[in-house]
């Protein structure tokens, strides 16, 4: 054995475990055909596939909306994100009713109340949001146009992903930073692109169709970058991004 291979065998001995970890998954990856780095937005009818509750409610809440400001009604959509990585795919999505206290199992990494703060003490009424490796998106195949790329960016992907974890928990159904617009699951993805510096402006829904709380998500984004989230930044509401929010 060479002294130069004495030496390189002994410096990965006294390196930290995790150290040792990271440098193999990169000589493993860089030996690898992996896939290629995407983030995919879906923009799926609401209430897809479920009871038709959910569709039902949200046409009379679009009916109602569109008399309001004289225009014709549209096809409402839930957004949802899938994020390729060579270390995965993970599903970023946003739900209500939380259906159990499993957060682990569908990588939750911030929940929230709906409607209002004192109604979260039962998992009925709160909202969750994932970053669910493997996990499973339901509806995708419904998804307007398919999946739509945003974004082959690397550093984006993974800056995403650990935005999720400082998604603000503003109360679902509500108006707390007074926009003009409840923050909903739509907002949590137009907050989370917004936030890892994409071109919002570019992305918008297909023709005949609207996002809800879209617009939300994009204005307390911004208005955290400007550190003009007044009132709701003080009761602990709106973390600057880069820092976690339990909701």
């Amino acid at each position: 054995m060479t002294l130069a291979r004495m030496s390189h065998d002994r410096s990965d001995e006294q390196m930290p475990h995790h150290e040792r970890l990271a440098n193999l998954m990169t000589s493993r990856a860089d030996s690898m055909d992996l896939p290629t780095p995407t983030i995919d937005l879906f923009w799926i009818p609401l209430g897809e596939g479920g009871s038709g509750l959910v569709r039902a409610t949200g046409r009379i809440y679009e009916w109602v909306t569109a008399h309001r400001e004289h225009r014709r009604p549209k096809r409402l959509l839930h957004t949802a994100l899938q994020v390729h990585l060579p270390e995965g795919r993970f599903v970023v999505e946003t739900m209500w009713p939380s259906p159990d206290t499993d957060h682990v199992r569908r990588g939750v990494v911030v929940s929230g109340d709906v409607w209002a703060r004192r109604l979260g003490l039962t998992h009925w009424l709160r909202y969750e949001v994932r970053c669910w490796r493997d996990g499973v998106l339901p509806d995708s195949s419904a998804a307007i146009g398919g999946p739509r790329a945003i974004s082959n960016d690397i550093a984006v992907a993974r800056r995403l992903l650990k935005q999720t974890h400082s998604v603000p928990g503003l109360v679902w159904g509500r108006d707390e930073m007074g926009i003009g617009e409840m923050w909903n699951s739509n907002s949590v993805i137009a907050w989370l692109l917004t936030t890892c510096g994409l071109p919002i402006e570019a992305i918008q829904p297909p023709r005949g169709t609207r996002a809800p709380g879209w617009e939300a998500g994009i204005a307390v984004a911004r208005a955290q970058d400007r550190g003009t989230t007044g009132s709701a930044t003080s009761r602990g509401l709106l973390p600057h991004p880069g820092t976690t929010s339990s909701g």
